[in-house]
């Protein structure tokens, strides 16, 4: 059951949960239910809390043998803990007796008996002995008045807002009472512990002896659990029942098929006798057939997957390529009637590119964030999900070159290197100028001379 939960949990993003059916109302003939045989019931997804059929879920009602969950989970979590071991031996004490007759013991364990705690866990839960109870709350608390408190404490941190325990056992009192909703917190919780999930989901166990009496063959009264029986439902695996004259018959029961886990919660309903004159335990059936129609009519439903290629964005400059098929980053998975249609949803996606009105340019990678998608039905919102690049898009490769030669020339080194460059090119320029210069002078300065010398001739023969 827990590897089948982390796989669920590794598959699915869960989000938000959504539930197509009315919620904490009396029921009615519009109700899938409306001939259910009880006071109070509920049926709700264990993992989400998310509530499938309800009927007066918050009305008190006497808690009777449910409340030997509570004790069974107290303690598992001191075997846990290290309060206890499942080894360990226990003595049965003449104080564990003191609030229940002979009658009240089924497994008849009397004081002086030892036994594991393994064993007066099986015994108080499946056997549904008194003492076993009493034993455990005194070894776990000191006292069974102490360890009460402690039950009350801990329904309280499961949620619980109706309820309140007065003994370990599970026998009537005025003042022990649950709800069907508290019941589901309970239980929802200790359906998360190993060892509770084992004891509880167990029909037939066979005690140790001890140094008292031979070993014990216990029978859960959980039919659902019974492969052979007229109640057996195969996707159940844990449960507990109640019967008294003052609650009636109620159950509580976990159950799993194809990745859904529900728990149901009948109480106060009752037993008839058929025409083969055999007896008809309706908190039996009913819970069967609150099971069998969640099975039947609820599923897990991916509306969007991760996997799905839902937009493209315009890329500008892009090599081969001028748009990015977007998908989500992650899944939605709600749990819906399966008549509900996922073309009932409506998908909103946004850009952001062209939100923003901005040019989106390679390169862009795989995985970059370019907008989001938000889905709704009859005006509930899923999301906003991401949405990401599904591939790469390069930069053009002419683009790519002006970006690099860009990039270079913009380099502190580059800028060093031209700084250089042109105080060498002005060094040369003037060296170069500088020789022009002086060039002209000389030509000038021969010019004069011959000019001189020639003007000097010329003046020499017209003396001669």
């Amino acid at each position: 059951m827990a590897n089948a939960k982390s796989k669920k949990r590794m598959v699915i993003v869960l989000l938000l949960l959504f539930v197509f059916l009315i919620n904490e109302t009396e029921v009615s003939a519009a109700t899938p239910f409306s001939n259910l045989v009880a006071r109070s019931a509920i049926l709700a997804e264990a993992d989400s809390g998310a509530v499938l059929y309800s009927f007066n879920m918050r009305s008190a009602h006497p808690a009777d043998a449910l409340s030997r969950t509570m004790t069974l989970l107290l303690a598992v979590i001191a075997c846990e803990n290290g309060a206890l071991r499942e080894e360990m031996v226990l003595t049965m004490t003449e104080s564990a007796w003191e609030d229940i007759d002979s009658g009240s013991s089924a497994q008849n364990i009397r004081p002086g008996e030892e036994m594991t705690v393994r064993d007066l866990m099986y015994c108080a839960y499946v056997g549904g002995d008194y003492a076993a109870g009493n034993l455990l709350a005194e070894r776990i608390a000191g006292s069974v008045l102490r360890f009460v408190e402690m039950m009350n404490t801990h329904a309280a941190e499961l949620g619980c807002e109706n309820t309140n325990f007065v003994n370990p056992h599970g026998r009537y009192h005025v003042n022990q009472y649950t709800t069907a909703i508290d019941q589901f917190n309970i239980y929802r919780g200790a359906m998360t512990h190993a060892l509770f999930a084992e004891i509880s989901g167990t029909y037939r166990h066979t005690t140790e002896s001890t140094n008292a009496a031979e070993p014990r063959r216990l029978i859960s009264t959980n039919s659902l659990l019974n492969a052979n029986g007229k109640y057996y439902l195969s996707s159940c695996l844990s449960g507990v029942t109640s019967a008294t004259f003052e609650g009636g018959y109620s159950m509580v029961a976990y159950a799993e098929s194809d990745g859904l886990s529900l728990i149901a919660v009948i109480l106060g309903s009752d037993d008839i006798i058929l025409e083969d004159e055999s007896s008809l335990l309706r908190n039996l059936s009913e819970t069967r057939r609150l099971l069998d129609w969640g099975f039947t009519e609820f599923g897990w439903r991916t509306i969007l997957s991760s996997g799905e290629l839902i937009a493209k964005a315009a890329v500008a400059k892009g090599d081969g390529s001028d748009f990015v098929n977007l998908r989500p980053e992650s899944s939605i998975t709600l749990l819906l009637d399966k008549d509900i249609s996922l073309e009932d949803f409506t998908k909103t996606v946004i850009i952001y590119s062209v939100r923003d009105d901005e040019e989106l340019s390679a390169p862009v990678t795989a995985g970059d964030i370019l907008g989001e998608v938000t889905l709704s039905r009859n005006g509930v919102e899923y999301g906003p999900i991401l949405l990401l690049a599904n591939t790469d898009v390069d930069l053009h490769r002419l683009e790519s070159m002006k970006l690099q030669i860009t990039a270079v020339l913009s380099s502190s080194t580059a800028k060093v290197i031209i700084a250089i460059l042109f105080l060498l090119l002005a060094g040369y320029i003037a060296l170069v100028v500088r020789y022009h210069v002086l060039r002209s002078k000389r030509k000038r300065r021969i010019r004069a001379v011959k000019e001189k010398l020639i003007a000097d001739r010329k003046q020499s023969g017209g003396e001669d």
